[in-house]
């Protein structure tokens, strides 16, 4: 962010802090302070891009999260959204994709600091080793996590989460065989390498365009307790525990800042994707199935 904007945002951010400290009081006493989810996907000093966070920037978020929101997992997140009432602000911290840096410094820490972690794996990945192609493109081949990675944070306490096998995008098509090979084969992959369910799914991209009602019935009917999507969005009590809208943990702290005490603008435009009737998910048969 270049300094003129840094500047523009800083003014607006504490020039509607009043409004929006008034407005979390008053969700505060009905119910309903939001559940933030928000995700990262590399977190290292070296080769910077859109997609990378640094080490202290890493760190001083999670002290800045620690400090005034509830860390919770993606269960309990679903279980404060199911229930209709919320009484504290919280947030959750996924991943996504898979990148071996994070095991240097970002899952340590979360581990230490005891952050409840969703971890989402783009399968062919870890088992192949090949680097993702947007990396490639970029001349900056990353290495993903390899298998052991993954099995080792898990056991650790780190939640793995399925991402497709081959990054998709889940908007290009609504083909039974493609949903399932990308949907369910990514889901059986993991739990065939750990032993264990897994419960959560992110799309990839998790914009509108990317995500289809064919992909949340696939992710539905497969088992999946949960379906992220990533363009940025409150979830709030009441809402569809099923599917966690996330927003993206930009490097810049006041960005973060302007995300996480509720943007008053962003509130007002923000168009919710519609993923149908997918299995006729309510707040009550979620919790009556799961």
């Amino acid at each position: 962010m270049n300094q003129l904007k840094q500047f523009a945002l800083t003014a607006y951010y504490y020039t509607t802090l009043l409004q929006r400290n008034r407005q979390a009081l008053l969700r505060a006493r009905t119910g309903q302070a939001p559940v933030s989810v928000l995700f990262y996907h590399r977190v290292a000093d070296s080769h910077p891009n859109a997609w990378t966070i640094g080490r202290q920037a890493f760190a001083a978020q999670m002290r800045w999260l620690s400090r005034h929101y509830d860390l919770i997992s993606l269960s309990e997140a679903q279980a404060r959204i199911a229930s209709g009432c919320s009484a504290r602000p919280a947030a959750c911290i996924t991943f996504d994709d898979g990148y071996a840096e994070n095991c240097d410094f970002a899952l340590p820490l979360l581990v230490e600091l005891g952050i409840p972690t969703t971890y989402f794996v783009a399968t062919d990945f870890m088992l192949t080793g090949r680097p993702f192609p947007h990396d490639a493109a970029a001349g900056a081949p990353l290495p993903p996590n390899t298998a052991a990675q993954i099995i080792e944070w898990s056991r650790r306490g780190i939640e793995i989460g399925a991402h497709t096998r081959s990054h998709a995008n889940l908007g290009s098509s609504t083909e039974p065989e493609f949903l399932a090979d990308e949907i369910v084969g990514s889901k059986r992959d993991l739990e065939e390498l750990l032993g264990r369910e897994v419960n959560y799914f992110a799309c990839p991209y998790g914009l509108h365009q990317n995500m289809t009602p064919a992909a949340f019935a696939a992710c539905y009917t497969a088992g999946f307790a949960g379906v992220c999507s990533a363009y940025g969005g409150y979830n709030f009590p009441g809402n569809d525990p099923f599917h966690l809208q996330r927003i993206h943990a930009d490097p810049e702290m006041i960005r973060l800042k302007n995300w996480l005490t509720v943007d008053p603008l962003k509130l007002k435009h923000h168009i919710p994707f519609d993923p149908g009737d997918y299995g006729q998910i309510t707040t009550t048969s979620l919790a009556a199935t799961r």
